[in-house]
């Protein structure tokens, strides 16, 4: 049976026109009993794919008359626009919206939206605390999963302790590593480094058995092999994604430069190694990243997305449904649940709350 595919066309810095590209791109990717739902301004769309000679029985346009922009403040956006393209979107990839539910949903907009109207529609998987963005960062050593990267600003230590397990989870279950070394990031990797977020974060993940819990990590480590998982809140975690980001483009293009100021008849025999690399760096080729912990597929791209970027995403959200990933982050939700009571965690005054 085919899947459902929604893309919200309204959102990211270059919509609509380089979110439909991307679609039109994805339709060679579908397969025939596929559907691809475009959630947006119905004049717009068939206005572009109209103009495009664009006719093709695999997509469909659900109108919606309100957009959220990339600058709105998230929840009360989400609440009071209701017939926004990225609550539509979320709605229709929730369980509860029968009929026209969708297997996933793609969106380049706003992110704290995408996560507020995911979360909201779609619900939590069980056991779940908080949804997190779970975000796999290439290395010379193979794909590190860094989790969260923007869902939860502001985490509690459960959250973060859970963050770990769903990483975990992805790197056994898509990037098939047996038994995942954990790390969490901090300031220093001496033991009473950090906020009292990281140490009490640092308790329940020594105390959880069962896993490959490494201890803290630094900044420079993530590309360093020494772990396959990192646990961070969700302001760290966007702000390391995006200073990788803007490291490996400035790096690959000085490289480039340095080369044609050095000897340019060098050149032609290094820009296939330049662009291979330049390619397994970029954003754009690898889509979005999936929020996980609610009850759906959700992949959020980044707001500068391209084409080609929501192409990527498209054929990603196919891998993670097909992939089952979210009965396995519900399974080791449960194991671990077992074997661990709820803790409580000392503040600084000395009394007790809940993680």
């Amino acid at each position: 049976m085919g899947m459902r595919l929604a893309v919200d066309i309204m959102g990211g810095d270059h919509a609509p026109d380089a979110i439909l590209k991307g679609c039109a791109q994805a339709i060679t990717d579908l397969a025939p009993d596929d559907r691809l739902v475009l959630i947006g301004d119905q004049a717009v769309i068939t206005e572009w794919l109209t103009e495009q000679g664009i006719k093709d029985a695999r997509l469909e346009i659900e109108h919606t008359t309100e957009v959220i922009g990339m600058d709105d403040p998230p929840v009360e956006a989400v609440r009071t626009r209701k017939n926004s393209s990225i609550v539509r979107m979320a709605e229709l990839g929730g369980p509860r919206a029968g009929a026209r539910r969708c297997d996933a949903v793609v969106s380049a907009g706003n992110t704290g939206a995408c996560v507020a109207a995911a979360t909201m529609a779609m619900r939590r998987l069980p056991g779940i605390h908080r949804p997190g963005i779970a975000v796999p960062i290439p290395t010379f050593h193979g794909s590190v999963v860094l989790c969260d990267a923007g869902g939860n600003p502001e985490p509690r230590p459960s959250h973060l302790h859970q963050y770990g397990l769903i990483g975990e989870t992805v790197s056994r279950v898509i990037n098939h590593k047996e038994h995942p070394r954990i790390a969490l990031m901090n300031i220093g990797a001496e033991e009473g480094k950090g906020t009292d977020l990281i140490q009490g974060t640092h308790e329940l993940c020594k105390a959880t058995p069962g896993i490959n819990y490494i201890g803290y990590v630094e900044g420079r480590d993530i590309f360093s092999g020494v772990c396959d998982v990192i646990i961070t809140d969700g302001l760290v975690g966007n702000t390391l994604l995006k200073m990788a980001e803007g490291m490996a483009s400035s790096l690959l293009k000085g490289i480039f430069h340095e080369v044609m100021s050095v000897d340019p008849d060098m050149v032609p025999r290094l820009e296939a190694v330049i662009k291979a690399l330049f390619e397994k760096n970029d954003y754009h080729e690898h889509g979005g990243a999936p929020l996980l912990g609610v009850n759906g597929t959700c992949l959020i791209a980044h707001g500068s997305s391209e084409a080609k970027s929501i192409r990527a995403a498209l054929k990603q959200a196919r891998m993670y449904v097909q992939s089952g990933l979210n009965d396995a982050i519900v399974k080791r939700i449960a194991e671990i649940e077992k074997l661990m009571p709820a803790p409580e965690i000392k503040t600084v005054s000395g009394s007790t709350t809940p993680a």
